[in-house]
């Protein structure tokens, strides 16, 4: 069933439910409305109420399409607004879409994809009935406020992963997976910021213009759901940078240890290659060759070998290559 709850509204209370085909005629001081909420409708349950309610059929159209940016739209007296939802799914970014239309007396909600419902936000309104009260606008403003709560917890996900590379980045080299990882998280975010740019527009609409059923006090609220925005399009730009710092960092890492290790390599190349080239020297087996018949020679040349050995592993030591 994809009604999820149908209620009128009188100052700020229930009153009673009202059936899918029912038009409710109420007056025109706004303390009457009536507030639907669908989701994943079928086509006949959205045309019923496109009869009763007199809603666009473009907005009809585009609220039963999954996938679309966010954005408002005004229809004669009444707005249709659309909103994007985010939620993480096995770690991964899922959306969703939530069609709104707004009337004098009607405000209907169409949930696509989303996996929030919005019973906990029903309630909290019911429990403040002099908001509630003020009109369909401030509903508005209160689903709107719901749909961009929901992008912080996805935020905050992200973030709590990405500290949790850069701490990896300082005991080990990025592996394989990592670096897929950081690059998929990107992508991620570069597609969350495409949502969150038309989301901005909608809430500063919605804030400063002059629209339809849109109280002038109510402006204020949709003011904070910009600042909402906002604050979440910072983060998420914030972590963009951090995921190419952490990239970038992980390169100057990876170049400075393997130049450590390329250094103690010279190094100790150096080091062995004086008695291979005295071994080298001594085993040319040419007859006349000096020091062939000396007495102690052979431990001359240990001795000299090893000084010279000893000799440049404490040169290669104070100059930080050993």
């Amino acid at each position: 069933m994809s009604l999820v709850a149908s209620y009128l509204y009188r100052d700020g209370r229930r009153v009673r439910p009202v059936p899918l085909d029912e038009h409710v005629d109420c007056p025109a001081d706004r303390s009457e409305f009536v507030w639907i909420g669908l989701s994943h409708p079928c086509d006949r349950e959205v045309a019923t109420l496109q009869r009763l309610y007199d809603l666009h059929p473009l907005a009809v159209e585009d609220a039963l399409k999954d996938g679309q940016l966010p954005k408002v739209d005004v229809y004669g007296d009444q707005l249709f607004v659309i909103a994007r939802t985010a939620h993480l799914a096995d770690g991964t970014i899922e959306y969703g879409q939530t069609a709104v239309f707004a009337g004098t007396s009607h405000i209907i909600t169409v949930r696509q994809g989303s996996m929030r419902s919005h019973q906990p936000l029903r309630e909290q309104l019911e429990a403040a009935p002099d908001l509630l009260g003020r009109g369909v606008d401030y509903v508005l403003h209160a689903v709107l406020d719901f749909v961009v709560d929901g992008y912080l917890p996805v935020v905050t996900a992200i973030e709590d992963e990405v500290l949790a590379m850069e701490e990896k980045l300082l005991d080990a080299f990025l592996d394989r997976p990592d670096i897929a990882r950081i690059f998929t998280r990107r992508r991620d975010l570069i597609r969350f910021q495409r949502i969150l740019l038309p989301m901005e527009e909608v809430a500063r609409k919605l804030a400063r213009s002059e629209l339809p059923t849109i109280d002038g006090e109510a402006r204020a609220y949709f003011a904070d759901v910009l600042d909402h925005v906002r604050r979440v399009e910072a983060m998420v730009a914030g972590l963009r940078e951090v995921l190419a710092s952490v990239f970038e960092f992980g390169n100057l890492l990876e170049q400075q240890r393997t130049g450590t290790i390329a250094r103690r390599l010279a190094a100790w190349a150096a080091i062995l290659a004086v008695p291979t080239a005295v071994a080298g020297v001594y085993g040319m087996n040419f007859t006349y060759m000096p020091e062939l018949h000396w007495r102690y020679g052979y431990f001359t040349i240990l001795g000299v070998i090893g000084a010279v050995c000893l000799l440049l592993h404490h040169r290669f030591r104070k100059v930080g290559w050993l």
